[in-house]
């Protein structure tokens, strides 16, 4: 019998972090959010590098495979112990390059998974008003030219099998709805 493996997806400021944390609690999962599980390693990482963009070529490569190593790498502890779990990161290449999906949701089938992408929609003019009113530092090289930001990051859903939620609903209804689709 698997257990379920939810990967909460989207862009910065979609309401990944809320609609985990609301999944995993109606679940009894294990939540795992890559700023989270990774954050302070990053930082760390990031402050030597003297950058906290994490979108800078300094920290993509080998830092960002480590930072996904660290999350997948637990997901796989909580699934082989029958713990389902909620992973809430970009995975902005997993989800828009099969063979790296495919290699993740090998892992977590192995550990004894069900893997679940989900993509929270959000339009780019609701995307910028969201980044804008969260203010977080991360946030400002996107908000300081969001033209350029969306140029390289368009908000285009995933190239893989997934569940795509309105991430402009309520989260009852954002969380209804993947509990029916998962059920």
């Amino acid at each position: 019998m698997s257990t379920l493996a939810l990967l909460v997806s989207g862009p910065p400021a979609s309401g990944k972090t809320t609609l985990g944390r609301a999944l995993a609690g109606h679940l009894g999962a294990c939540l795992l959010d890559l700023d989270v599980v990774a954050g302070a390693l990053t930082a760390s990482i990031a402050g030597l590098l003297g950058t906290d963009d994490l979108d800078a070529r300094e920290l993509a490569g080998d830092v960002r495979a480590a930072r996904y190593e660290c999350l997948l790498a637990t997901a796989e502890d909580n699934l082989r112990v029958g713990t389902p779990v909620v992973l809430v990161a970009p995975f902005s290449t997993e989800r828009t390059d099969a063979a790296r999906w495919a290699s993740v949701r090998r892992r977590l089938v192995e550990a004894g998974g069900e893997p679940r992408l989900v993509w929270l929609r959000l339009p780019p003019d609701e995307l910028l008003r969201r980044l804008r009113a969260r203010g977080a530092e991360r946030d400002g090289a996107k908000i300081a030219d969001p033209a350029a930001f969306l140029a390289r990051h368009p908000v285009v859903p995933p190239a893989v099998e997934h569940l795509e939620v309105d991430a402009t609903q309520d989260i009852a209804m954002q969380l209804a709805g993947v509990l029916r689709a998962t059920s």
